[in-house]
């Protein structure tokens, strides 16, 4: 294992970015007769979302729990529930959210 310095953990933490995590759950509306065509939607938001630099990573979450999706935004806390007070499956109770901040290190990334 590559040994880490106590110098290059302080040089790491100090260089951290911050972003917002999100944990999406299923909300109380997630078994309405309109829920598929309002989770497309809150799909084509979240492309939208990506490709203007506010969402960061989306990881849809499909194994019959109550988590429906995680994801981080590069966005403050309060940023981020703006955003997403205003999706349209959080408006409509098919999906709900707990937001956290975090951060992240140099490097990180998803491939």
């Amino acid at each position: 294992m590559i040994q880490i310095t106590d110098d290059f953990m302080k040089q790491m933490i100090a260089s951290a970015k911050p972003y917002t995590a999100l944990i999406l759950t299923i909300g109380p509306n997630y078994k309405h007769p309109d829920a598929m065509s309002i989770i497309w939607e809150h799909g084509r938001r979240n492309f939208s979302l990506q490709e203007e630099g506010k969402l960061a990573i989306v990881c849809p979450v499909n194994d019959g729990g109550n988590v429906a999706g995680i994801a981080v935004f590069d966005a403050t806390l309060e940023e981020t529930k703006k955003i997403m007070d205003d999706d349209p499956a959080i408006k409509e109770g098919v999906f709900e959210y707990e937001a956290h901040e975090t951060k992240s290190f140099p490097g990180d990334k998803l491939v």
